[in-house]
């Protein structure tokens, strides 16, 4: 049977993954806009990968639901690379909560039920989530294993809440990592492996409409105060993302690894502390 690998999110960072990871497998890849889908195969099937494409809208569970469908009439779903969201410079926060935060749950559950023996998966989170203050034991719990369709309605995520879209997004953010270790029990049983990694800047298009927008400022300061002095390339996530879902990552499940050129540790230890 075909082995199958599912990139939802047509970006630099999915494909970078792609590459490393699906050669001789079919590669189903996803996105909100077909254009962009479009585009993406093209590179990859010019590189030598067989790829089809679909458009998913990942806060739509029927949508999400479709994608499955098409990925399991396609073969065995051996790999997830989940790299859909939106930033805070994107969207509101109630989006960036339906798409980051829901959407992710949304896609841990309905690939979780499908996903292949020995199979594997890696989501994109960020930095912004282990910036977020501490969160209490029960909230974290709440994130990480309340049913899917009630995420949305906790006390935590309400608008008097979340003040902001970046708030939002470190929510988001800190939920995917919570999320997944939660979901690696469940994956655990199929006999697959599941976690999150967490960039830092990775000069992407969405890392440029940061640059570009109001919070460019503070970017080009977290680049200049970090330990590396250097944003990040989708290559270097690639070769992370190649680890965890390959054989050399056989024991990392429930997961999160925060690669982001040392500027969470200058944040809370160095140069870009809080005053």
């Amino acid at each position: 049977m075909t082995n199958v690998i599912v990139v939802i999110g047509a970006g630099s960072i999915g494909q970078a993954i792609a590459r490393r990871v699906s050669a001789g497998k079919h590669v189903l890849l996803a996105d909100l806009n077909q254009e962009n889908a479009d585009a993406a195969a093209k590179t990859l099937a010019d590189a030598g990968f067989e790829v089809t494409t679909a458009v998913v809208d990942v806060s739509s569970r029927a949508s999400v639901h479709a994608l499955v469908r098409t990925a399991t009439a396609l073969g065995s779903v051996t790999g997830l690379i989940h790299a859909a969201g939106v930033s805070p410079s994107q969207a509101t926060p109630a989006i960036i909560l339906k798409v980051d935060l829901y959407g992710t749950a949304l896609v841990l559950e309905e690939f979780g039920n499908v996903i292949a023996d020995g199979g594997a998966g890696v989501v994109i989170a960020s930095q912004s989530g282990h910036r977020l203050p501490g969160l209490s034991i029960e909230e974290n719990a709440a994130l990480a294993t309340s049913p899917v369709e009630d995420l949305l309605g906790l006390p935590m995520l309400q608008a008097e809440q979340v003040k902001d879209s970046l708030q939002a997004y470190q929510l988001s953010k800190r939920g995917n990592s919570l999320r997944v270790m939660a979901e690696a029990v469940r994956w655990g049983k199929r006999g697959a492996r599941i976690n999150t990694i967490s960039p830092g800047i990775i000069f992407t298009p969405l890392a440029r409409d940061e640059l570009n927008g109001p919070r460019g400022d503070s970017y080009r300061r977290m680049i200049d105060l970090s330990p590396a002095r250097r944003g990040g390339t989708p290559d270097e996530v690639g070769v992370v993302g190649a680890l965890l879902m390959g054989a050399d990552g056989g024991f990392i499940t429930g997961s999160d690894f925060l690669m982001d050129g040392g500027v969470t540790a200058s944040y809370w230890f160095g140069e870009l502390a809080p005053n």
